[in-house]
């Protein structure tokens, strides 16, 4: 049987008190906290990062099943190799509609 160690860091405090259900009554989004203590431009920079901004060409997640030679052919040229197999079968693109 594994005994649990009294972690003094969990255990409620003055500083620290443990919650009532009134406490998450009462309790609210923390934005809405951050525009009442720092303003509402803070609150308004912070709700905006929402990841990263989206591309204007975004890729295609697509499973595509190849020789393992050939991928292991690409790996083997080190970083980028899948945008090397992007760049090639961009130039066949190009050819097939001339």
């Amino acid at each position: 049987m594994v005994t649990k160690k009294d972690d003094a860091a969990s255990r409620p405090d003055d500083e620290n008190p443990e919650w009532t259900r009134k406490d998450f009554e009462r309790a609210g989004p923390a934005l809405s906290l951050l525009g009442e203590v720092f303003g509402a431009d803070a609150a308004q920079a912070v709700a905006r990062r929402q990841g990263r901004p989206r591309k204007a060409n975004p890729k295609v997640n697509q499973t595509l099943r190849l020789d393992a030679d050939v991928v292991e052919a690409y790996r083997r040229q080190g970083r980028g190799w899948q945008t090397r197999i992007n760049a090639v079968l961009r130039a066949h693109m190009s050819d097939s509609r001339k």
